[in-house]
């Protein structure tokens, strides 16, 4: 199959997940963006931003996961003053978004371990923080009481999964990271959904084509991710 490619008029960018061992699972932090943002204004992300100018290796300008590892470190010393070694972060996944996003950005998602830092949060882009369980802020968002993008509902939904810091991150570093090339396919009967690399309909824009499934519908509240492949 003939897959889409990452954006190339795409803004680079990275976000860093940091975990650390809950009652219930691991817990992860999140920030609420100020809600006058024009990207995700008002939503609960993980900490992250754009790659600057200033995140590229003089010495080395064409490494981009690089550049990403440091864009993302120090965006959580901006947004939530944590100093973080950009070195110890796990590739999770690379987003690109669909052709219809009035904002686009390839974002490299990381994944760490928290540390001991207190958060501090900026008081400018970032509005509150919360350490919570990936299950707790799915259901917030489902009642209602928060507000999520995609990618970070996919995310939270695979970190669910993991019971330890040491179990997430050992899973994390040894299989491949995920792609997600969007898509977006929206048709008259009402039904939306973003469809992925994997999925029968990614390269036709069909969501009834038959074959494996890579994707998110989006009814409100509820959405449902379908994934009928594993992980490499």
């Amino acid at each position: 199959m003939n897959e889409p490619a990452f954006a190339t008029d795409a803004v680079p960018a990275a976000t860093v997940i940091l975990l650390r061992d809950g009652l219930d699972g691991v817990e992860t932090l999140m920030l609420r963006r100020n809600a006058a943002l024009a990207f995700a204004g008002g939503a609960w992300v993980f900490p992250g931003g754009r790659v600057d100018p200033g995140d590229l290796d003089p010495a080395q300008p064409d490494d981009e996961i690089a550049a990403a590892r440091r864009a993302a470190a120090r965006e959580a010393s901006e947004e939530a003053g944590l100093d973080l070694d950009p070195a110890e972060f796990a590739v999770l996944a690379r987003w690109s978004p669909p052709p219809q996003a009035p904002r686009r950005f390839n974002t490299w998602f990381f994944v760490a371990a928290a540390g001991q830092g207190e958060v501090v949060i900026d008081g400018g882009e970032i509005h509150d923080h919360a350490w919570t369980s990936p299950r707790e802020a799915m259901r917030r968002r489902l009642a209602g009481e928060i507000e999520m993008i995609p990618p970070t509902w996919v995310t939270l939904l695979g970190l669910s999964a993991f019971a330890t810091v040491d179990d997430a991150l050992d899973t994390i570093k040894h299989r491949r990271p995920d792609e997600f090339v969007t898509r977006m396919v929206k048709l008259d009967d009402g039904r939306q959904a973003l469809l992925w690399g994997g999925d029968s309909g990614h390269e036709t824009g069909s969501l009834d084509l038959p074959g494996t499934r890579h994707r998110l519908w989006l009814h409100e509240p509820e959405w449902r991710y379908e994934r009928d492949f594993d992980r490499v």
